[in-house]
């Protein structure tokens, strides 16, 4: 594939795979490389990745896809699903795309579902990225999810963003780029209310610790220094919870590094996936 080529692709690929998918979710495919599949977060898309596409793009055939729901992705028509199901969608992703052993990163819910797929299928896996996730969370870290999580179901999403916005942008950035932030929170309010509850409870109930120390891929673990939610101590428990981890914490940001850090989040991930990969 040509350096910088992107193609997109949705519904008319559904015959490129021997499975029948519940959600074919859309995806686009950018750069040249070995294929690197980057999964977003909550109520977010496939352009959450956009500020880091540039460099990643120079080194890897890059795979970014809208999680079911979310972007122009389908939502299904009856029950949501779980984590399991995300998992699946993203197989069908890989199916379809035709490529077979990948790296795989995700940051926040999507740093759930990359090493849950990569406890399912580890001979599709050369390395993973843990970005900005959680686990091992104590009783504290469960009841101040559950919080959120309370607040939007009694008083609706909309009135919590001020909320989401401390959590996941520092004030400098905020008050320097106020138009990417409203985007980020326009992209919230704009997802179906019911699945963006969904996938803030799949985020909010998945404890990873148990399994964890059953996928032997190598892992790049990184947060930012002040992100609460996914805070350097939870990371800290994963990469030690993995065999075969590096933990990177970025000083000074919140949960928001693919914003507001791309290009060392860039730099971090292109040093190690093609380190540890068949090269870039």
């Amino acid at each position: 594939m040509t350096q910088g080529m992107e193609i997109t692709r949705g519904h008319e690929d559904a015959a490129l795979t021997n499975n029948v998918c519940a959600i074919e979710c859309e995806y686009t495919v950018t750069g040249s490389g070995p294929p690197l599949f980057l999964v977003h977060g909550i109520g977010a898309a496939r352009d959450a990745w956009r500020f880091v596409l540039p460099a990643l793009s120079q080194h890897f055939t890059v795979i970014t896809y809208d999680l079911r729901g979310h972007g122009l992705s389908d939502r299904p028509g009856g029950p949501f699903g779980g984590l399991e199901e995300l998992v699946a969608d993203l197989e069908c992703v890989r199916e379809r795309s035709g490529f077979e052993r990948c790296h795989f990163a995700g940051h926040s819910l999507g740093g759930m579902i990359v090493p849950a797929y990569a406890r399912l299928h580890p001979n599709r896996v050369l390395s993973l990225g843990l970005l900005s996730t959680a686990a091992g969370r104590t009783g504290n870290d469960r009841r101040a999810v559950r919080g959120v999580i309370e607040a939007m179901e009694e008083k609706g999403i909309d009135p919590v963003l001020g909320t989401l916005t401390d959590r996941w942008f520092t004030d400098s950035f905020i008050a320097r780029n106020r138009p990417i932030v409203q985007r980020r929170l326009r992209q919230v309010i704009e997802t179906d209310p019911d699945v963006f509850m969904e996938v803030f409870r799949i985020y909010a109930e998945t404890e990873m610790l148990p399994w964890l120390g059953e996928i032997s891929a190598p892992a790049l673990v990184m947060t930012g220094e002040n992100d609460g939610g996914c805070s350097p101590r939870l990371n800290a428990r994963i990469a030690e919870a993995m065999p075969n981890a590096r933990l990177v914490v970025i000083p000074g940001v919140k949960h928001a590094i693919l914003t507001e850090v791309p290009d060392r989040v860039a730099e971090e991930m292109i040093g190690f996936h093609c380190q540890v990969g068949d090269g870039c």
